[in-house]
């Protein structure tokens, strides 16, 4: 096994674990190392192909538990979103909405730390949909507007999880035929993605048992070093 490769299956393995296990984490914590191993272009694309085969293999199991009103709220607002996303990755400098966003994502969570809460809204989770997209199109990481506003309303770990993945299935989709169809792919993204598979179905056991032990308390805990661990990520990445 390469060292290329060895390095892509640790790094499968963790994300698709606190994937699994927290309904976020695949691209938060993958892109950034995957980007130490691929150009950026196919680091994205890696990490997209990835994730639509995690949130395949985990709907089935989760659909009871699914939030269908939320989802299908977060649907609608995604295509603006991922329209806006598609021209960001093809033409604009990345670097500065990386910059912005990670500046905004620390001082959120610095205030959810403080015991902000949000109050839902139909208009607030269509929002919140679109503003995932853009950033699923743009950088591959549509789990920081996600993670902000569902830890702000306090919804329950088990609906949380769900939703997302729910979403991240419609929305990770859409968004590779998009980068496809607009920008280009090749072999080596491809087959890279398919060596990775093994990984992520370990990753995803590993996970299933994670998520039996851990407290809404834990939980939240985890969501905040996720969301610090962004925000400086794309904070440093951008300068």
């Amino acid at each position: 096994m390469s060292e290329e490769l060895l390095i892509l299956f640790l790094i499968v393995i963790v994300a698709s674990s606190l994937q699994t296990s927290t309904g976020y984490g695949f691209s938060i914590v993958g892109t950034p190392f995957l980007l130490l191993v691929f150009p950026f272009h196919e680091a994205i694309q890696i990490n997209i192909i990835l994730s639509i085969c995690l949130s395949s293999v985990m709907i089935y199991s989760i659909r009871n538990e699914i939030d269908f009103t939320l989802l299908k709220r977060l649907i609608y607002g995604s295509p603006a979103g991922l329209l806006a996303g598609i021209f960001i990755y093809l033409f604009m400098n990345t670097a500065l909405i990386k910059l912005g966003v990670g500046i905004i994502v620390l001082i959120l969570t610095m205030l959810l730390i403080s015991n902000l809460t949000v109050k839902r809204t139909g208009f607030k989770d269509t929002a919140t949909g679109g503003l995932s997209g853009l950033l699923t199109t743009s950088i591959g990481v549509p789990g920081p507007p996600l993670l902000l506003y569902f830890s702000g309303a306090r919804i329950d770990k088990t609906v949380l999880r769900s939703t997302t993945l729910a979403f991240y299935l419609f929305v990770y989709t859409i968004s590779l035929i998009m980068q496809i169809t607009f920008g280009e792919t090749n072999s080596e993204i491809w087959i890279s993605s398919a060596l990775a598979l093994p990984a992520l179905f370990l990753g995803v056991a590993l996970g299933r048992l994670v998520f039996k032990k851990i407290t809404q308390k834990v939980f939240l805990n985890i969501t905040y070093v996720i969301l610090i661990f962004t925000g400086i990520y794309l904070v440093i990445t951008s300068i």
